[in-house]
């Protein structure tokens, strides 16, 4: 019998463990609250020092955890946010969340995971249990971390032990809080995994099991690439429709009605987030590899990426009627976020339109409620009012991003044309309106 699993697992049922998460982006920081609310004392790591100064004034910088959870959980002493990793030689947990971008479009970079568990081994506590949840491609805990704490004399199953869990946080999600969303579990052995589990217990409704850490690996992957390949599809038939003057919208509504066999997809000016734009990405390196070329991934990728230039050339096409051309252009884009209602700028599909209006010489100007100022490559601008006046002397509104609380009918009374590209418009029959 392995006592050091008996142990740990008995110190996980009677909630007497200590957790560090290492990594306090828009993953770590909820889950580290979350624990933190159900009585467990969690340490955060991170080497942001303004993220660490945030945190030092009980503030918070994720929209999905309010001030006041951090101000609670420090006030009970259940949370403390640090750069020192010495902490981990009190700690039972280590649940790892850094970023996984991407060096180039097709070359996954985990050189952060590298980081943290070359630091996590120096001071991981004996019989301790460490999870990724950092989103990778199939065999990074197995064939990476794994020999990374070995190196360092550590042994699996007496040492310590290693878990992957995928991450499912949907930002600005209230339906779907992170207590209801399904926690998928592998271990690198079954006691780890049944460790893991008895961990996300703690905090989450419903845990599932799989037989690997590989098998959690690509469950994470095929859940974005199921995603990616549809969003790329329904893409691509909107170009197709606009081309065959057909109402994609129409179209996608009427075959929802199928009550099997159909899920709907809709059409947008692009993708943006952590996941969808970059995670199947990592299944196409890792694939590419094993000698199996994923022409799915590559495709969609493509089509979805090409949407923000798509976006532009339609406004060209929009402003040609009226003798406009885009270079003397005055154009408004509304909405940056990558998605509406969350204050998210990654990788925004809204930005990459911005770029590509400034590069072809558009006068541009933006409206975000979230978002009061842009400081992002080559825009620098701040966000206007929108106003009668204002949405008068545009020759052309971008709807690129629909946040709930905007007031399109204002919009829509006073500019002259409106390129809708999420559909706010539905049933609207107006010449000055413009479906993707």
């Amino acid at each position: 019998m392995n006592l050091n699993f008996v142990h740990l697992s008995k110190k996980i049922e009677k909630k007497q463990i200590k957790i560090a998460v290492v990594g306090l982006g828009y993953v770590g920081l909820p889950l580290a609250i979350e624990f933190a609310r159900r009585g467990i004392k969690v340490t955060g790591i991170d080497l942001d020092k303004d993220r660490l100064e945030r945190l030092r004034k009980r503030g918070s910088y994720i929209t999905d955890v309010p001030s006041k959870d951090i101000r609670s959980a420090m006030i009970l002493g259940k949370f403390h946010a640090t750069q020192d990793f010495g902490v981990l030689k009190h700690t039972d947990v280590v649940i790892i969340c850094v970023p996984t971008p991407l060096k180039r479009k097709y070359l996954p970079d985990i050189s952060f995971i590298k980081h943290a568990v070359r630091a996590i081994a120096k001071n991981l506590k004996k019989g301790s249990l460490v999870i990724l949840e950092s989103t990778t491609y199939p065999g990074t805990t197995e064939e990476v971390i794994l020999p990374l704490f070995e190196a360092g004399g550590l042994t699996h199953g007496k040492d310590f032990f290693l878990s992957f869990s995928p991450e499912r946080i949907d930002p600005g999600n209230q339906r779907y809080p992170l207590r209801k969303i399904p926690k998928v579990v592998g271990g690198i052995n079954k006691e780890a995994a049944a460790l893991a589990a008895l961990v996300y217990k703690i905090i989450i409704n419903k845990v599932v099991v799989v037989s690997s850490a590989r098998a959690a690996e690509l469950t994470k992957l095929l859940e974005n690439t199921f995603r990616l390949v549809n969003i790329g599809l329904i893409d691509e038939l909107a170009m197709m429709a606009y081309k065959m003057k057909i109402n994609i919208w129409e179209v996608v509504e009427a075959a929802s009605t199928k009550p099997f066999g159909f899920m709907p997809f809709y059409p947008g000016p692009g993708v943006g987030g952590h996941c969808i734009p970059k995670d199947p990405l990592y299944l196409y390196w890792k694939a590419k590899h094993a000698g199996f070329r994923t022409r799915f991934v590559k495709l969609a990728s493509d089509v979805i990426s090409s949407m923000p230039v798509y976006v532009v050339s339609r406004v060209e096409q929009i402003l040609k009627p009226a003798g406009i051309k885009l270079n003397k252009a005055k154009i408004l884009v509304v909405g940056v976020t990558y998605k509406k209602d969350t204050k998210d700028l990654r990788k925004s599909p809204s930005l990459d339109i911005i770029e590509e209006l400034l590069r072809r010489k558009a006068k541009v100007s933006y409206f975000d409620p979230l978002i009061p100022y842009l400081r992002l490559g080559s825009i620098n601008l701040e966000s206007v009012s929108l106003n009668k006046k204002g949405l008068a002397r545009f020759d052309c509104v971008i709807i690129a991003t629909d946040h709930s609380k905007l007031d399109y009918g204002l919009i829509f009374r006073n500019a002259r044309v409106i390129f809708d590209t999420r559909n706010v418009y539905k049933g609207k029959s107006s010449r000055k309106v413009v479906l993707l």
